[in-house]
Formats: structure tokens, C-alpha cells, sequence
């Protein structure tokens, strides 16, 4: 992308019947947004316009679109993923509300994965009724792992300078001490260093790591991953990386003690989340690390009961475009501030260079 160039950002629409479509036109119908970026939305002219229904006063234009290579960088766009008549039913859990937010996500996600967009957004999904044979995944961070092929990636939730991250997502808690491993935090905390340098511009980031059981397992009593895995995992990457803990995951938080910290690695997820949510207040992004890409949603999901109502808070998903703005931008800066020096100093050096004369001697010559 060229450093003037505006960024293109995809949007996913999310589950038809939820609060996604309401959401992102309440998003661009501000059209200062348009100085900041061009906004792709993946849909259909119908479902954005039974929606642009619900939401009156507002002054929300697009240009539809059947190719991707005909966006329009003075408005938003709309590329139609699908033409024929869907079923919409706000407010409800439907399998047509899943198939067609499926649909969206796969052609946005494909599009940053060509680079035809250099940026992705995702309205929420709703995991019971996207499940199927072309779409088995729990949610977006599973899947756009396995799109792009990678061992691991990082759900890592940001609001301003606090951001908490996850060994394991969304499983179910019986799950969860099985599933934590040594090799597994040390892959976390790895890519959670190297997002906070390249992602966030933190020059020399420290992270906290949580427990798995109360109390850090009294020494055993209560728990042993602490001994046994937690800790281990700790002592390796300190030989990298500034970490420090396992720290109980109550006190932690209660004591703020989050705020000495550029990220925080919780156990599960409703260890990191409830107290994430409860200080994000309504403001926090979900962000991908890890991706070669730059992927962000709003933290929230697809608010059933107050779909199609013209009630849902527009803030999470603004900061998620925004957060999305700030990466692509942070990246860019940093991978322009690491080039091989050599190599510029090498094409300036080439370029002035005068070619040595050498005279030959014919003194001796017959």
C-alpha cells in the first residue's frame, strides 16, 4: 500500500438477524470516515437496505458492487456476496441469519488474504447456527488461523493501554487444564511479544501471566499447573521476554495492577474477559494477533434482543475500525523503520558511484 494511498477495510456483515448490519451503518453514516479509509462491506443490497429502514435520519449513500476491482474511494461500498432474496428476521436465531453471515466472512476474509483489502473489521456471528460441513469453527479467530495456515494465533482484547490475551478460548471449562500445556504459553506469550512490537509500537513489552486455580493452587493443594506448567512455561520465556507471575487472577485485577503491564495473558476466557469487559466499559476491540493480516471486531456479540431496534451502541465497533487503522498504520511504520539499512545504503552508494579510471602502463611496452 502506498504510504498516501487510503486503506481499504473489509467489513463482514455478521449474523443478518443480530445488531452487525445496524451497527456498521450507524458506523458510515459519519462520512469524515471516508478521509481515513474505504470502506468495503460484504453483503447485499438488500439486507443493507431493509436495515437503512430501521435507522432513519441518517444519511448513509454506498456504490454496489459485483467486482472487487471497482471500489470507489469516495464512498463506501457495498459488494453484493449474494443475489437472491434472504429471509430477514431481527431478533432471531435463524439458519439462514448464520449461512449468509458465513458467506460474508469467507469472501471478506479471502479478499485480506489476496490483499485486495488491506484490512478486516467482523460484525458479531452467533456459534450455534454457523456450523456447518464448509464452516466448522467456533468463532472468527479459529478460522482465519486455519485460512491462512498457522500453528497458533492470539485473541488478544484491547481497550487503549489494557490488553488481555487467552491461552484457551472457546472451550468448555472441564476442558481447560487439559488443554493448557507449557508449549502452549510459551507460543502465546511469543506472539503476544511480537504484536505488542510490531502491532502497538512497545518497544520492550512486559507481560503478566494469570493462574489456573485459586490462590496459585496453595502450593499444590488446590491444583498443580502452576507448579508443573505455568511456572516452567514463565522461566523459559524469561530467557526472551520480560514476563512476570503467575499472579492471581482476583488480585490482580483489583489491585490494578494490569496497569504496570503492556498485556496480560489470562487462562481462559471468562477469567480475562469479565474483568476486561467490566474497565473497557462497552469500548473494547477483539484483535487477532498473529495474522500476517489485520483483523479487529467489536467485543461484543449479535445482541439478539435488540436487533432491528435502532438501540445498539455503535462505540465497540468504531474502536475496532479504528484499532484496525492504528495496526495497519504501526505495521507499515515499523517494517519501514526495520528495511536492511545495508541495502539502502548499498543503492546510494551505487547510484553516486564514479567508475575508476585505470590507466595502463605502456611504458615497457615494445
Amino acid at each position: 500500500m502506498h504510504p498516501q494511498q487510503k486503506p481499504v477495510i473489509g467489513i463482514s456483515i455478521g449474523d443478518l438477524n443480530g445488531i452487525g448490519p445496524e451497527i456498521i451503518i450507524k458506523a458510515f453514516s459519519d462520512h469524515r470516515i471516508l478521509e481515513l479509509c474505504t470502506p468495503l462491506i460484504f453483503a447485499s443490497n438488500k439486507v443493507i437496505n431493509f436495515y437503512r429502514k430501521s435507522v432513519p435520519d441518517i444519511n448513509f449513500n454506498y456504490q454496489s458492487l459485483k467486482e472487487l476491482n471497482r471500489v470507489n474511494h469516495k464512498q463506501i461500498n457495498v459488494f453484493n456476496c449474494w443475489e437472491e432474496e434472504v429471509s430477514i428476521s431481527p431478533g432471531q436465531l435463524t439458519e439462514t441469519g448464520g449461512k449468509y453471515a458465513v458467506k460474508s466472512l469467507i469472501m471478506a476474509a479471502q479478499a485480506l488474504k489476496e490483499t485486495k483489502v488491506h484490512g478486516l473489521v467482523t460484525a458479531p456471528i452467533n456459534k450455534k447456527n454457523t456450523q456447518s460441513d464448509e464452516f466448522n469453527f467456533t468463532g472468527h479467530t479459529p478460522y482465519l488461523k486455519n485460512l491462512f495456515g498457522l500453528n497458533d494465533v492470539v485473541m488478544l482484547m484491547v481497550a487503549q493501554n489494557l490488553r488481555v490475551a487467552l491461552v484457551t478460548e472457546h472451550i468448555p471449562i472441564s476442558q481447560v487444564s487439559q488443554t493448557i500445556t507449557r508449549e502452549g504459553i510459551l507460543s502465546k506469550l511469543n506472539i503476544i511479544y511480537n504484536s505488542l512490537i510490531k502491532d502497538f509500537g512497545i518497544d520492550k513489552p512486559k507481560i503478566a501471566v494469570l493462574v489456573l486455580n485459586p490462590h496459585s493452587g496453595d502450593d499444590g493443594l488446590i491444583g498443580k499447573e502452576e507448579e508443573e506448567v505455568i511456572k516452567p512455561a514463565i522461566k523459559d520465556a524469561k530467557h526472551n521476554m520480560l514476563v512476570s507471575g503467575p499472579f492471581s487472577a482476583d488480585a490482580f485485577f483489583a489491585r490494578r495492577h494490569y496497569a504496570r503491564f503492556d498485556a496480560v495473558l489470562a487462562m481462559y476466557h471468562d477469567q480475562g474477559l469479565i474483568p476486561f469487559k467490566s474497565l473497557a466499559i462497552g469500548e473494547g476491540v477483539n484483535y487477532t494477533a498473529g495474522l500476517p493480516v489485520v483483523r479487529t471486531s467489536p467485543d461484543h456479540g449479535t445482541a439478539f434482543d435488540i436487533a432491528g431496534k435502532n438501540e445498539a451502541d455503535v462505540s465497540s465497533f468504531l474502536t475496532a475500525l479504528y484499532e484496525c487503522l492504528d495496526i495497519i498504520n504501526r505495521r507499515s511504520g515499523w517494517a519501514e523503520n526495520h528495511k536492511n539499512p545495508l541495502k539502502k545504503m548499498t543503492s546510494v552508494i551505487m547510484a553516486n558511484a564514479v567508475d575508476e579510471k585505470i590507466e595502463e602502463n605502456t611504458e615497457n611496452e615494445p
